[in-house]
């Protein structure tokens, strides 16, 4: 079976080369591209590399090289049909049938390819006749010179209906060709076909190959109807799918580990004459989700920069729904946002290239814009307001597709809302107040800034309260331990990431209180925990309370460092309390703490029970893929989805609405 090019080529732009080959070799950064041993021949010290950039893999060692296709074909034994369907099929891109309409495509593209390729330098040779004076005089006017003009492959189209046209015919391309291409104008109800581009300044538009497939045009007239011309979507041209410059831009971006998004091929020229060639833009449309997929391939947080006026908020504000929801880890964006009333262009001209640099100087993460945006819609002096904000940060929140990014930002959006409580009202509606008391009751007098991850996470791992928060990590024998420990703090991190909270809670709870484990010593021994860490410790306390005689938390503390889990006694010890869970904590009463004890075994018990359904509901719709199995499989991750959301309402945060409930719901699915 034949597979036309732009098929091939559209598998490798979704598939990089270090996503295939890193299932079977272990790979590491180095500069532009990824180190590895040899898959074809044994080595000790790595001679395979991978460039992305250049969509191959060399073997130095065997000599081995190829793409994507053939390291699946070498790899797995498979013939080139098979691994191109396998690749298909992982990069979500339906197999074409086999047909001779396929074959009449290639050779028309093959056409289309040779025509705008032409008519390029047509353009180029117009600008610089007597015919584009006037488009050179404006082009000087903005200060782009010979340079960036040859760089860019800017050219003239002029005032002829037929100019172009001609030139073509006589190359021998048909006007259906020509039509096909964008490059003229037909129509039933238009005599003559003719050329779309007049009197303009031209732009080629490039593939990331560097092939030229439509272009944009400026009109030197300023009574013509549209200042900028693009070409129309043609076979080679899908205008939300590229980005103008980015064949250029790219590599430069790579080695600068910068790659800039601005609003038009005007101000992207501009920029390249100013010192900043790592800058592309959309062609007439607000950023798609494709095109900030392209960024993330040249580089993990492009800068997208905007004018500082209501339009370029507004743009800035559809740029944050449109990457949201694709956000990965490590990949996010950056906005700069230009003063009042200026483009990249206007800037450079007035101002000069440094007052660029300071603004790309001043970028800002896009969770600082997205909480400006939301806290910006109106005002927060009731509660009922701030509760408007928290639903649609929620919701907001939970669009994002990856789990990971998800969580951090959802706990960030919590932290923030968290401390815009603290505040005074006036400080919610934008009017800052005076410093105020520092106690809980009167913290709203104070304002406070949102609290940075980084800060978070070295609080807990350093065993002290994060500031703003209402828990604490206990100042008994085991918080003493846990700051002798703080240079296991990594260790502890890595370990932490494996502990749920709840079975945490658990055992810190008998670790402050350990007469329980003589009314439930059973009970605890009944427990399954999830975390092997969690569950030696649980075995250690159970064989020390053996052992002695009365155990109150001095001793206990003293045995178990003498054991192999000290570190997870320490890790246990920092779990932070919420006001819901201060039972856990030492200065807890006795009535208070037996309550709480029985209530939150009776929740993991439940969930125990539940993940113990699951799997086996799941293994039955496997053997018998019936409605009735099928039926039980979803009522189960229903029923998991709401006690994951009914445990926030005995735990941290806020509690969960009915969106949110949904949405939990939902992802279970």
């Amino acid at each position: 079976m034949r597979f036309s090019p732009n098929f091939l080529d559209e598998i490798r732009a979704r598939l990089p080369v270090s996503q295939v080959v890193g299932r079977k070799v272990a790979l590491k950064k180095a500069g532009r591209e990824y180190k590895g041993l040899s898959p074809f021949k044994v080595e000790k010290s790595p001679s395979f590399t991978v460039n992305d950039q250049k969509g191959f893999y060399h073997c130095f060692a065997s000599g081995e090289h190829g793409d994507i296709f053939t390291f699946v074909m070498k790899t797995e034994g498979l013939e080139f049909p098979e691994a191109v369907e396998r690749l298909a099929s992982e990069a979500g891109i339906a197999m074409p049938a086999p047909t001779e309409r396929s074959v009449e495509q290639d050779d028309q593209r093959a056409r289309l390819y040779k025509l705008l390729e032409i008519s390029a330098r047509f353009f180029e040779e117009q600008l610089k006749s007597a015919a584009g004076s006037e488009a050179r005089r404006y082009l000087d006017k903005r200060g782009l010179h010979a340079e960036t003009r040859g760089s860019f492959r800017i050219g003239f189209a002029p005032h002829g209906r037929g100019s172009l046209r001609e030139l073509l015919r006589s190359q021998g391309f048909s006007l259906a060709d020509m039509a096909t291409s964008g490059m003229l104008i037909a129509g039933d109800d238009i005599p003559e076909p003719y050329d779309r581009f007049r009197n303009r300044i031209m732009f080629p538009i490039l593939d990331l190959k560097g092939r030229v497939i439509a272009f944009g045009g400026r009109a030197l007239d300023k009574d013509a109807p549209a200042k900028y011309l693009n070409s129309p979507e043609t076979p080679l041209f899908h205008k939300g799918h590229v980005l103008f410059n980015a064949s250029r831009a790219r590599p430069i971006a790579h080695d600068k580990g910068r790659i800039i998004a601005v609003e038009g091929y005007m101000d992207v020229a501009a920029l390249h004459e100013a010192g900043f060639p790592e800058a592309v833009a959309p062609l007439g449309t607000a950023l798609t989700e494709d095109q900030i997929k392209l960024l993330w391939r040249m580089v993990p947080v492009p800068i997208l920069c905007f004018d500082g006026d209501a339009a370029g908020q507004k743009a800035a504000h559809r740029a944050i729904d449109t990457v949201m929801p694709n956000l990965k880890p490590g990949m996010s964006v950056a906005f700069a946002f230009l003063p009042d009333g200026l483009d990249p262009d206007d800037l450079i001209r007035q101002r000069g290239a440094q007052a660029m640099t300071d603004v790309l100087a001043k970028t800002r993460p896009l969770i600082d814009v997205l909480w400006d945006r939301e806290v910006a819609a109106g005002p927060l002096s009731t509660p009922e307001q701030r509760a408007a904000l928290e639903a649609r940060l929620r919701g907001l929140a939970a669009g994002i597709t990856d789990p990971l990014v998800r969580a951090h930002y959802e706990r960030e959006l919590r932290d923030r809302l968290y401390q815009m409580g603290r505040r005074s009202p006036q400080a919610r509606t934008g009017v800052q107040s005076g410093n105020g008391g520092g106690n809980a009751s009167s913290s709203y007098a104070r304002p406070v800034g949102p609290v940075d991850w980084r800060h978070r996470e070295r609080a807990r791992l350093e065993g002290r309260p994060e500031r703003g928060r209402n828990w604490s990590y206990g100042t008994n024998r085991f918080g003493e331990a846990q700051n002798a420990q703080a240079a296991a703090s990594p260790e502890l991190s890595r370990l932490s990431q494996t502990v749920p909270i709840r079975e945490a809670l658990i055992l810190k709870t008998l670790l402050n209180h350990p007469w329980l484990i003589d009314e439930h010593s059973e009970q605890l021994a009944e427990i399954n925990f999830t975390s092997e860490a969690l569950s030696a410790l649980r075995d250690q306390i159970l064989s020390i309370h053996a052992s002695t005689n009365s155990l109150d938390t001095a001793t206990l503390a003293t045995q178990l460092t003498k054991t192999g889990v000290a570190k997870v006694v320490d890790l246990v010890a920092r779990t932070m309390t919420h006001n819901s869970d201060r039972f856990a904590e030492p200065e807890a009463s006795a009535t208070e703490v037996e309550a709480a004890w029985n209530h939150i075994l009776a929740l993991h018990q439940r969930q125990d029970a539940l993940e113990r359904m699951l799997k086996s509901a799941e293994e039955a719709w496997y053997r018998d893929c019936s409605e009735e199995t099928q039926a039980r499989l979803l009522d189960i991750k229903r029923q998991i989805a709401i006690q994951s959301a009914m445990d926030h309402i005995d735990g941290e945060g806020p509690k969960p609405d009915e969106i949110e409930v949904a949405a939990l719901i939902k992802r279970a699915l």
